[in-house]
């Protein structure tokens, strides 16, 4: 594939535990951790197996796990890791194994020993049970959405680990996502700031322990794949993700040049979000029109009975966990902004937090 996509060599350079790799669609992740994993299983002596991990079931069954490989039989890379023993991948139940097309047979003979298996998240405790020696390696898949995380999600996915490695000292994790939402509750339970530079790769060590993670954000990928570019050089700020790896967002309602506020005249009444380690202020405005501005809070917040809304709530009355479950007539008005579409942000980044935050309110 040559220098075009990605190559986990930066990355590897690092020796790290957790390999976080971030950036635009199709441009090599999943392929490189793949083919990487294929090999240190055909090349090691005890046959190291690997993990494929996805966060919904229907993405590990059926044609969906049957296309995971096919990038690597298509490029031939199968026949040349094995050395020509073998030129294809099949897949029985939750497992893939090498094997080879039989003309006689008319039928696919595949290896008896299977080199990857297939996990879900919102499956974990039907795989409690199982043991898997012999997996030295993981891949989770597209651990970036823009929709719903399951809940306790960080939780499920260490209990996954858990099940695979049990009481021993395995390989690699890769965790491969898209730059579809810069909000992940992994990023928050890592403790790694979404200030991460494109092209650079950033090192985490945790306390007195050994354990350490790397987080690399790709740079754009070059060569011939730049030509699929011009079917979307449309002005649409989304498609900077699929262009180039620039962080998704959504275009959220900015207030207009004329639209200025006098805070002191103009506000009703203020409350707070806290989400994703930021404080925002969504402002009640009452002058020409009735609309709720949310913006960035950059002090501390000093009022002694304010009302915060957060999914880390306490005994406080006015400390809320779900802006759109109702509680009083404030919440009701509140709610109402959001419910007639009169929100407008300071950016969209603002914008994006907010979103983030009520995905996971509609979510409880």
């Amino acid at each position: 594939m040559g220098n075009r996509y990605y190559n986990l060599k930066n990355i590897l350079s690092k020796n790290a535990d957790y390999n976080l790799i971030i950036g635009e669609r199709s441009n090599g992740k999943t392929y490189a951790c793949l083919k990487w994993c294929l090999e240190q299983y055909v090349n090691s002596d005890y046959k190291k197996q690997f993990a494929y991990i996805r966060r919904w079931r229907d993405d590990i069954i059926g044609k969906r796990a049957e296309v995971v490989f096919n990038a690597l039989i298509t490029n031939n890379e199968v026949y040349k890791i094995t050395k020509g023993k073998y030129s294809n991948i099949k897949y029985y139940n939750g497992k893939y194994f090498l094997a080879n097309y039989d003309d006689k047979e008319k039928k696919f003979i595949a290896d008896t020993k299977p080199f990857c298996f297939n996990f879900a998240l919102s499956d974990m405790e039907h795989d409690k049970s199982t043991s898997y020696p012999d997996i030295d390696n993981i891949i989770f898949d597209e651990f970036i959405t823009r929709k719903y995380y399951l809940t306790d999600e960080f939780i499920i996915f260490m209990n996954v680990l858990s099940t695979i490695i049990r009481d021993r000292k395995i390989n690699k994790i890769f965790m491969c996502g898209n730059t579809v939402n810069k909000y992940s509750p992994y990023f928050e339970e890592f403790g790694i700031k979404n200030d991460v530079k494109q092209g650079s790769i950033d090192v985490y060590k945790f306390g007195d322990s050994e354990l350490t993670l790397a987080i690399e954000y790709c740079e754009e990928s070059k060569g011939i794949k730049n030509k699929s570019n011009s079917y979307f050089a449309f002005n649409n700020a989304k498609l900077n993700m699929i262009k180039g790896g620039k962080w998704e967002l959504d275009i959220y309602p900015h207030l207009r040049e004329n639209q200025r506020i006098n805070f002191e005249k103009d506000c009703l009444f203020s409350f707070y979000v806290m989400f994703d380690n930021q404080i925002l202020q969504g402002d009640i405005i009452q002058n020409d029109d009735l609309f709720l501005f949310f913006h960035k809070k950059t002090t501390p917040i000093k009022e002694k009975n304010a009302l915060i809304y957060s999914l880390n709530i306490d005994s406080n009355f006015y400390h809320r966990k779900n802006i759109l479950r109702n509680v009083d007539k404030l919440d009701k008005k509140i709610a109402y902004f959001f419910a007639t579409e009169k929100v407008f942000y300071q950016s969209n980044d603002i914008g994006e937090t907010i979103h983030n935050y009520l995905m996971n309110c509609v979510k409880h």
